[in-house]
């Protein structure tokens, strides 16, 4: 539940079917919140799941340990990566 000492100063306002806000209410009536809290709260562990999925990689043992090794000791620099720094460093100073 959201903690009442956040100072709530933004607005969303959002159109719904009659069957929609019903749905709402009696969902929010379920979960003893207000429908206000009710839609917040599921809109934010939504936004979470949706962020989560986009932001945070979990990697594999095996991904990981490969990931280490190319930190410690990566590979030298070939051609084509040279010539990436070079053209960086002219459109980038």
């Amino acid at each position: 539940m959201l903690s009442k000492s956040i100072v709530k100063r933004d607005r969303m306002h959002l159109r719904l079917d009659a069957a929609s806000k019903r749905k709402l209410e009696r969902a929010a009536s379920y979960a003893q919140q207000s429908i206000t809290d009710f839609v917040l709260s599921q809109a934010l562990e939504a936004a979470n799941q949706v962020l989560k999925s986009h932001e945070q990689h979990v990697l594999s043992t095996a991904d990981w340990n490969t990931f280490c090794k190319a930190l410690d000791k990566p590979p030298k620099p070939n051609k084509a990566l040279k010539q990436g720094f070079r053209w960086y460093r002219t459109v980038t100073t």
